[in-house]
């Protein structure tokens, strides 16, 4: 607290507090009592609301109180009121104190809220700057509702790229894949590994093996998600 405003509280002039607490200034080291700096003095001059002859008024910076400075003062200002207004202060102190220590879970939570809130936003950020940047994002192979076409030969590009072999792990394989794999070169072996072969597979994967360079399919069952192995190096 600011030495004019304790001085309005007890009831004394700013000078007067001053003076009291030079007299008797070994109790009041640094962290009882310190002056704002210049900077801190026009940056508080700027934010509070004064008439001008108050501004005038204020030449120097003023000091200000910590906790214990401001019980001090009731040992230094010995009046009625600076010991009735001491008691006050220090019984909203320790309330502050324990507010704060009843509610110190929830400020951690709210801190932690905010912490995600702020990865959340630059995750955000990020989708959006791609969002932004239409041309790459075939590269990335992010598509949109509705492109299937576009989906469709991005998948079949990846497959032309194989030079050698091409593993795909899928446990949903009908003839629209193995109409797909049909993009491949002829000299690329293709190995399909699936948990289930149905008739109704294995008879599309003989149509298709009488007309296109074989497959062979497998079963396998030890994974739920697909995935496309080009030359044994890229997934």
């Amino acid at each position: 607290m600011l030495d004019r405003d304790l001085a309005a509280i007890y009831q004394v002039e700013t000078r007067m507090l001053n003076q009291a607490v030079a007299r008797n200034i070994e109790r009041f080291p640094d962290s009882f009592r310190f002056q704002l700096s210049e900077v801190e003095f026009e940056n508080w001059k700027s934010q509070i609301v004064m008439s001008k002859e108050d501004k005038i008024g204020l030449r120097r910076p003023p000091f200000a109180f910590t906790e214990q400075g401001v019980a001090m003062l009731s040992g230094v200002l010995n009046s009625k009121v600076a010991i009735q207004v001491s008691i006050k202060i220090m019984h909203a102190f320790v309330d502050m104190r324990k507010l704060l220590a009843t509610h110190s879970g929830l400020l951690q939570r709210v801190d932690a809220i905010e912490v995600k809130q702020n990865q959340q936003a630059q995750q955000l950020e990020q989708v959006f700057k791609a969002l932004e940047h239409t041309d790459s994002l075939a590269k990335q192979g992010i598509f949109f509702d509705g492109q299937i076409f576009d989906a469709y030969t991005f998948a079949a590009d990846i497959i032309r790229t194989a030079k050698k072999s091409i593993q795909l792990i899928d446990n949903y394989v009908d003839d629209t894949v193995l109409k797909l794999l049909t993009k491949r070169n002829n000299k690329t072996t293709c190995t399909i590994y699936t948990k289930t072969i149905s008739k109704t597979l294995e008879l599309d994967l003989r149509k298709h093996n009488e007309q296109y360079s074989p497959i062979t399919i497998k079963q396998f069952n030890h994974s739920h998600d697909r995935f496309l192995i080009i030359d044994g190096v890229k997934v």
